[in-house]
């Protein structure tokens, strides 16, 4: 049913919009999608975090400054955006350095599970 749908879908815009118009699309980098991060490494990093202070975890990948941001998504990965916290009190905590933890910022063990070990690590530039 999914099949004919997407075909049927991929009909109507070939016949209404034009081919020329789907192929631009397809093209295009316009998304809503925010990009993927990349893997900047595969272990946590230990922090010590100081209570009441504001902190922002990267979560593009392209910091320098890992684990926190340091503006790079604004250029290398619009649509990611860091998550800023506030921790309550002073505290030693392992921050994801993955970028694909289900607890952001703090590591989960994700990057034991096969995708992340099998994953190339993004290397960082100059530009």
């Amino acid at each position: 049913m999914n099949m004919l749908l997407t075909k049927l879908d991929h009909r109507w815009i070939s016949l209404t919009l034009g081919q020329h118009w789907i192929t631009a699309l397809a093209s295009s980098k316009l998304s809503t999608i925010p990009p993927e991060p990349v893997i900047p490494c595969k272990k946590p990093f230990k922090v010590e975090l100081v209570g009441g202070k504001r902190y922002s975890w990267c979560t593009c990948g392209h910091s320098k400054k890992q684990p926190f941001c340091d503006g790079a998504h604004k250029t290398k990965a619009q649509g990611l955006s860091p998550l800023r916290f506030v921790p309550e009190k002073d505290s030693t905590v392992w921050l994801c350095g993955c970028k694909y933890t289900n607890n952001p910022p703090y590591c989960d063990g994700t990057h034991k599970q096969d995708f992340i070990v099998s994953a190339a690590l993004h290397e960082q530039t100059d530009s």
